[in-house]
């Protein structure tokens, strides 16, 4: 194929992404409640959510039909940029980016379904209660939730694609084994420093639910990039 048919195809794929993900969108959209069912129950019954622009629900409800939409169709989005590069692999390079695709799609839904039904319902019922002062009451708005709902749900997702990135730094030989297990105490220490950041409550269980995982993605790693070295 020239570049122009190369480009052709480019073209033509990433339109069936996006009609793929508008369809699964409009028809999120079309599913309002259940969506926000899903949406608003890890606040819990006792966090009462308000609004304080006039189109705030509404621009709510198309960002998160629109995120939903694409979660869903997620596999057709990932078939079809495989698809795309999938010829000019050999065979080998085809199966290994197979795996690595697979292997990081697996891993970022398993950080979203960690952070739903783990981390943000601590961090939104520890925030919704805080208060400075007794005479400072907390109106928590369905912007605010839905921000903070989607920013630790894409940070969970990204700090669980650990030992993807090592596997592909072994490949390229920039990481070793030996050396991970050299800076392991370093390692920890920066996995317990973002873990800090990542959850707002600051209690040691909090902490400790995202740490844990964390780092046994980086034993896992360690594992994955010595088996590469092989």
């Amino acid at each position: 194929m020239t570049f122009w048919e190369h480009l052709d195809e480019l073209r033509s794929r990433l339109w069936r992404m996006v009609v793929a993900a508008l369809a699964a969108a409009v028809v999120c959209f079309c599913f309002k409640e259940p969506l926000f069912a899903v949406v608003l129950a890890p606040k819990g019954a006792d966090i009462h959510l308000v609004n304080i622009e006039i189109a705030q629900q509404f621009l709510t409800h198309m960002r998160v039909s629109l995120w939903a939409g694409i979660i869903i169709v997620s596999p057709y989005l990932l078939y079809q940029l495989f698809a795309f590069v999938a010829p000019g692999l050999y065979d080998l390079e085809r199966r290994l980016t197979l795996r690595a695709v697979g292997a990081a799609y697996l891993l970022f839904l398993a950080g979203l379904l960690l952070n739903y039904f783990v981390i943000f319902p601590f961090s939104v019922h520890f925030l919704a209660t805080y208060q400075v002062s007794p005479d400072v009451a907390n109106h928590i708005s369905l912007s605010s939730y839905i921000s903070l709902f989607t920013l630790l749900s894409l940070l969970l997702g990204v700090l669980f694609e650990i030992p993807v990135v090592c596997w592909l730094l072994a490949r390229f030989g920039v990481l070793h084994a030996a050396a991970m297990r050299r800076y392991r105490r370093h390692a920890l220490v920066a996995i317990l420093i973002v873990a800090a950041v990542i959850t707002p409550t600051g209690d040691p269980v909090t902490l400790s639910l995202v740490a844990v995982p964390i780092y046994l993605l980086y034993e896992v790693s360690i594992l994955t990039v010595k088996k590469t070295e092989l």
